[in-house]
């Protein structure tokens, strides 16, 4: 497993502030072979546990956040990186 990445807390607000909202999104997450794949879905919760934060949809699925690319119409690319 890739070490993490932690994202922007402004863009972990949203994700936070949707699931709280139980708000319908659209996710658009990387996978492994580099494609694109675009979830609807219901964000139940945002967590970490060992080091690495996760979200998890309402179907149960658990993403990454390292592996996001957008939530909402909210480009993770348009917040600040953080410096390790």
């Amino acid at each position: 497993m890739n070490s993490y990445r932690p994202v922007n807390c402004e863009f972990h607000d949203v994700m936070e502030s949707c699931a709280t909202l139980r708000k319908p999104v659209a996710i658009e997450v990387k996978s492994a072979n580099r494609s694109r794949r675009i979830i609807h879905t219901i964000i139940a919760d945002v967590f970490a546990r060992d080091g690495v934060e996760y979200l998890k949809t309402q179907s149960e699925e658990l993403i990454r956040l390292d592996e996001l690319l957008a939530v909402d119409g909210h480009e993770i690319r348009n917040f600040p990186k953080i410096s390790q």
